[in-house]
């Protein structure tokens, strides 16, 4: 069957983007300590002739060239139409990919919403000429000149993909069927020891968005715009939470084994996930709750010192070109950015699957972005904790 093969190959390249906000360091997390207020930089009025070759930092799974699959290969493509040879590094987090970034050898990144405000304000990131991109014009409206790949109306990438943050649970084990995130909050203690949550820092935002529901007087607006009270109060919500916790999951193949296994039996995935563990048996099923979901969106930035930025650009419009883009979401398992996208799809209910044209559906997940101290959500009359403090905090949850 072309989907399990597909899920299958997409689980074995994408392993690294399950450590997507893990690990941090004072210089990644305090990037933007300060408030947002990135350098003047202009974006490109125009191209020139192609350097012959281009410099990428991706997660695992977004440039491939055959060498792991061969069925899996747009880079060859690219190469032979631009004349842009590629040389490509799979980053394990977006801390590693800021780091990277920094140094000046790379010419565009893949970025996740919990680094683009990083690259953003630290002047690493130029500001995207969208104008010499003709595929972004297909592009989910949804997607474009959002909070984690603009500012102020000024686009800092090309929209790559995205995917939400579910609730799955084992249906023979877990009745009757939750509705809410409190299944695994206030109510874990039914599934003690079973219970299985994203290991990383930003997944401090899952419980902010749970408290945003039921604890209104907090007053949370944004789950990644949060003072100090409303920090404490998803961080104690954790705390209480890692008492029931069976295993925090980095390794989605392991997230699968274990539904399979019984010794997780509700927890938090990604849609290809529950697809994967129930093709291989799992009685499993994922959904986004009453409160909504987190989710991420990745984009496709320009490094602001790119060496080769004529076939970064060009790289960029590859890359979400209708053709490659559905071949690049089937095999890594997520919505694909472009609309037409939708069309080329090897399996033609993929994109019903992945929710890819439902706005309705993309309204409920709030995206990843990152914490800062000057609050996304508009407050200027408090200061907001910063993503540094997010990894500190994250340690301690886990003990």
């Amino acid at each position: 069957m072309r989907l399990t093969r597909t899920l299958k190959s997409a689980a074995a390249a994408a392993l690294l983007l399950a450590a997507t906000a893990c690990g941090s360091s004072d210089d990644a997390g305090g990037a933007t300590a300060g408030g947002l207020n990135p350098p003047d930089l202009k974006a490109r009025s125009s191209l020139g002739p192609p350097e012959g070759e281009v410099d990428l930092i991706a997660w695992a799974g977004y440039v491939e060239d055959g060498s792991n699959d061969p069925e899996a290969d747009w880079v060859s493509g690219f190469e032979k139409r631009t004349g842009c040879q590629v040389r490509s590094k799979v980053a394990a987090s977006s801390d590693e990919m800021v780091k990277l970034m920094k140094t000046g050898e790379y010419d565009a990144v893949s970025a996740s919403g919990d680094a683009s405000l990083r690259l953003i304000a630290s002047g690493d990131a130029a500001p995207v000429n969208t104008d010499l991109v003709p595929n972004y014009k297909d592009i989910f409206p949804d997607l474009k000149t959002q909070a984690w790949n603009s500012v102020d109306g000024k686009a800092y990438g090309i929209p790559h993909g995205r995917g939400a943050n579910l609730l799955m649970y084992d249906t023979r084990k877990v009745t009757p069927a939750p509705t809410s995130w409190s299944a695994v909050f206030d109510d874990a203690a039914a599934h003690k020891g079973h219970v299985t949550a994203y290991d990383s820092p930003i997944y401090i935002a899952d419980a902010a968005l749970y408290l945003r529901a039921t604890r209104p007087e907090l007053g949370i607006k944004d789950p990644y715009a949060l003072d100090q009270k409303q920090f404490d109060a998803a961080v104690a919500l954790l705390k209480k939470q890692n008492a029931d916790i069976g295993e925090y999951w980095s390794d989605y193949l392991k997230e699968v084994s274990a539904f399979k296994s019984g010794d997780s039996v509700i927890g938090t995935t990604w849609q290809v996930i529950a697809n994967l563990a129930a093709s291989e048996g799992a009685h499993v099923k994922a959904f986004v709750p009453k409160e909504g979901s987190t989710g991420w969106s990745d984009t496709w930035m320009v490094s602001a010192k790119a060496k080769h930025p004529d076939c970064a650009y060009k790289w960029l419009d590859w890359i979400v070109s209708p053709k490659v883009n559905a071949q690049v979401a089937e095999y890594f398992g997520e919505a694909p950015a472009n609309a037409k996208a939708c069309a080329r799809t090897a399996d033609r209910n993929f994109c019903a699957v992945y929710h890819a044209g439902d706005t309705a559906y993309w309204k409920r997940i709030a995206f990843w972005n990152t914490p800062i101290q000057q609050c996304l959500d508009g407050r200027r009359d408090v200061r907001c904790v910063p993503y540094a403090k997010w990894v500190e905090a994250w340690t301690e949850i886990k003990g």
